[in-house]
């Protein structure tokens, strides 16, 4: 995670992934940037995870494959959240590793490595949603970056 608006800066130029977390109301609004959208994408789930649990220590025990439907960016987004999100609530375990690649049809293959969340150290709220509110994904000058509130 990067610690200010200057670092993040030099690590895109740099050509750097990286996130970021933010108290917003009494939700969390979450950054992430990348090379590329999946990278992008795999930041955010991060960001996400970071925001209110320490996965450092954590090993998975198990891989999930989830294929995202076509959409534009900003649907693959909130899917790709709200599979996390569905993850804690439903079977409590919890990413501590994300990769996704597009599919030929604008979809997305991830792979999540799940630990179980009672493995975790759990630092804040869990989010239990993704809002629309204030959501931006797309590309720029470094790569793609991407703006989601996500409600605790």
């Amino acid at each position: 995670m990067v610690g200010d608006i200057s670092d993040e800066l030099r690590a895109r130029r740099e050509g750097e992934n990286g996130h970021r977390s933010m108290p917003h109301t009494a939700d969390t609004r979450l950054q992430a940037w990348g090379a590329t959208r999946e990278q992008c994408l795999t930041e955010a789930v991060r960001a996400m995870v970071e925001a209110f649990a320490d996965v450092s220590e954590a090993h998975p025990t198990t891989m999930e494959r989830v294929r995202l439907a076509p959409g534009d960016d900003a649907e693959l987004l909130v899917a790709l959240l709200d599979e996390v999100v569905y993850r804690l609530e439903v079977a409590g375990r919890i990413p501590v590793d994300v990769e996704a690649e597009p599919t030929d049809d604008g979809g997305l293959e991830v792979r999540l490595s799940l630990a179980r969340l009672a493995d975790v150290t759990v630092i804040g709220a869990a989010p239990k949603g993704v809002s629309w509110q204030e959501l931006h994904i797309g590309p720029d000058a470094y790569g793609w970056s991407c703006t989601v509130i996500v409600d605790v």
